[in-house]
C-alpha cells in the first residue's frame, strides 16, 4: 500500500479496538488505529485506520489506508486509499487516490494536477495535456473511420 517514497514503514504505535481517546493524537512515526479518536490525528509517517476505527477530526499523514470511519478532512501527500469498509465524510488532498468499490466517500478530492513553470506561473501538467490531445486524436480517427465505412456501404448499395 505504501509507496517507496515513505520514509517510515514500521508501525510505531497501535491503538486497539477497545480504546477511546478524546483530544488530538500526534505521533512522529507510523501508526495503526482500530479504536475511536475524538480529535485530529497527525502522523508523520503512514497511518492505517482499521475497519472498526472512528476518527471525528482531521487526519494528516504521509499516506493513509482507511478501513473505518473518518468525519473530517484528510491530508495525505503521498497516497490515500479507502478500503471497501471505509466511510469518509470530508475532503481529501493527496497525490494518489484509491477508492474501493463499496467505500463511502462524500467530499472533494484535490490531487494538485498543476505545476509551476520556471516563471512561477501555474500551468497544467504535461501528462494531462498529452492525454487530452491523444483523446481528441482518437475521437477524430474514429469519426473518420465511421465516415469511410458509411461511404463504402453506400458504394456497395449502388
Amino acid at each position: 500500500m505504501f509507496g517507496k517514497k515513505s520514509t517510515d514503514t514500521k508501525m510505531n504505535t497501535l491503538i486497539g479496538a477497545g480504546a477511546e481517546l478524546s483530544g488530538d493524537f500526534t505521533l512522529d512515526g507510523s501508526a495503526r488505529i482500530d479504536g475511536k479518536i475524538g480529535g485530529n490525528v497527525t502522523v508523520t509517517g503512514n497511518l492505517i485506520l482499521g475497519a472498526g476505527s472512528v476518527v471525528m477530526g482531521d487526519v494528516q499523514a504521509a499516506s493513509v489506508l482507511i478501513g473505518g470511519e473518518v468525519t473530517g478532512n484528510i491530508n495525505a501527500p503521498e497516497k490515500a486509499e479507502l478500503a471497501a469498509s471505509a466511510k469518509v465524510l470530508g475532503d481529501i488532498v493527496t497525490k494518489v487516490i484509491v477508492i474501493d468499490e463499496h467505500a463511502v466517500f462524500q467530499g472533494k478530492i484535490d490531487m494538485n494536477q498543476t505545476v509551476p513553470d520556471k516563471k512561477g506561473k501555474i500551468k497544467a501538467a504535461k501528462t494531462v495535456n498529452a492525454g487530452r490531445k491523444s483523446a481528441k486524436a482518437a475521437i477524430a480517427e474514429a469519426l473518420k473511420e465511421v465516415a469511410e465505412e458509411e461511404k463504402r456501404e453506400n458504394q456497395a448499395e449502388e
